[in-house]
């Protein structure tokens, strides 16, 4: 059976103005958060990688559901789409969006905690297991807060987006292809950041994340006996060397105060140690923030790997492949997460970030439909605490219920503030 209102430690004698209503999510977090803490340890236990989420998907839906929230699996079959309407009329009011990515990475996981993977060479290791988990409880607590006050609520429908394969940059495009941004003014994103403590959040005003390329170097050539080098154009040795051309050449071709890094990250060539081979494939990633850095930066990787192509007596081919703008946060939604935070937490949880993160996330794709904001939640406990994407990587679990308490109210404070200005962003 479904939770009702009726079913946690609120009444609906409590809140007399829309401003109480905060008071009210602050208990129902209180009263709820335990029980989000063992969903999100569920999710760590059970991990799924990118375009993999079918029980994730599965498990999201049903939760929903049991809450009297509408939701169903995206056509993938992996990725949930859900509706919430709140207020009086919801259908005249705008429609928002709550995103969470819900897929782990192809990595072991070393933690010695009972939740750690149970999934060999899967993890939860970039916190898709909380965002997933905040955005439920966001979710569970708007409607239970809707279904005791719908007249002190804004009048708005609220789209959930349950989102798989965001390692692999493919899953939002998929969810806009599935019609999840139909419609919607507004989106609201959130990531863990161990940079930050518990209890502090980050907000952005501006460009948050780098535009990224993936970059495919292939050198074609002749190979031969590993005794007679002379003999080849040896395709590994030239590799080696435009590596460090491009590590060289690179940060030159380019405004130093503008960032950006480029790096390859893997190297496939040869089958035997006493083998030249006659290829090698160079696979790594360009990353910017000016859309001008990045333009001069193609231009000379193409140009270093075309003259010492020449050079070395090898074919050098370059190809960039699945590129991602960059999330740029729009300021009226940053500044509801801003508004959010000061009322959750106060002035000292808020940390402006004023410089982007060189990392990518492909929320980016959902501004391309509506404007939005991603706020970085401090997940840090004690110091030294280990990096995204570390076989080691965990969350104070706070976060979860701090999480919540933003979301909602960010959420929240758009909507009022929108009806303030007739919904004018």
């Amino acid at each position: 059976m479904r939770q009702s209102a009726d079913d946690h430690k609120l009444s609906s004698g409590g809140s007399t103005s829309a401003s109480d209503l905060t008071a009210d999510i602050d208990d129902y977090v209180t009263d709820r958060e335990v029980s989000w803490i063992d969903v999100r340890r569920h999710l760590h236990r059970h991990p799924e990688p990118s375009g993999e989420e079918f029980k994730t998907s599965e498990l999201i839906r049903t939760h929903l559901t049991h809450h009297g929230i509408q939701a169903r699996i995206a056509p993938r079959g992996v990725g949930v789409i859900g509706e919430m309407p709140i207020g009086r009329n919801p259908d005249s009011g705008p429609v928002i969006a709550l995103r969470a990515d819900i897929d782990a990475l192809r990595m072991a996981d070393r933690k010695s905690q009972v939740y750690a993977s149970t999934v060999e060479g899967c993890a939860h290791a970039c916190g898709h297991d909380v965002h997933t988990t905040i955005m439920l409880a966001a979710s569970e607590t708007l409607m239970t807060i809707n279904q005791l006050h719908p007249s002190l609520m804004p009048s708005a429908r609220i789209r959930l987006i349950f989102q798989a394969a965001e390692e692999i940059c493919e899953g939002a495009q998929w969810m806009v292809e599935d019609g999840a941004m139909k419609d919607v003014q507004a989106i609201f994103g959130v990531h863990v950041d161990p940079l930050l403590a518990f209890g502090q959040i980050g907000i952005c005003y501006g460009t948050l994340t780098a535009q990224i390329d993936e970059v495919l170097i292939t050198v074609r050539g002749q190979g031969g006996h590993s005794a007679r080098p002379h003999d080849t154009s040896d395709p590994i040795a030239a590799a080696a060397m435009l590596v460090s051309m491009l590590y060289q050449r690179l940060p030159r071709a380019t405004d130093s105060r503008d960032p950006s890094v480029f790096t390859i990250g893997q190297i496939h060539g040869g089958t035997a140690p006493n083998v030249i081979p006659d290829h090698v494939e160079l696979n790594g990633t360009l990353r910017s923030v000016e859309t001008t850095t990045r333009k001069n930066l193609i231009t000379a990787i193409r140009q270093t790997c075309r003259h010492y192509g020449e050079l070395s007596g090898n074919t050098i081919v370059v190809k960039f492949r699945n590129p991602l703008g960059s999330v740029r946060n729009a300021e009226p939604v940053a500044r509801a997460f801003e508004r959010a935070t000061l009322d959750a937490l106060g002035e000292a949880a808020v940390v402006l970030l004023t410089q982007p993160s060189m990392g990518g996330e492909d929320f980016a794709v959902y501004l391309d439909h509506a404007p939005g904001a991603q706020a970085r939640l401090g997940c840090a406990g004690d110091s030294g605490w280990p990096r995204l994407h570390s076989p080691v990587f965990d969350v104070d679990e706070q976060v979860i219920g701090t999480g919540a308490r933003i979301v909602s109210r960010a959420a929240l404070k758009f909507l009022q503030q929108g009806q303030e200005s007739e919904f004018q962003i």
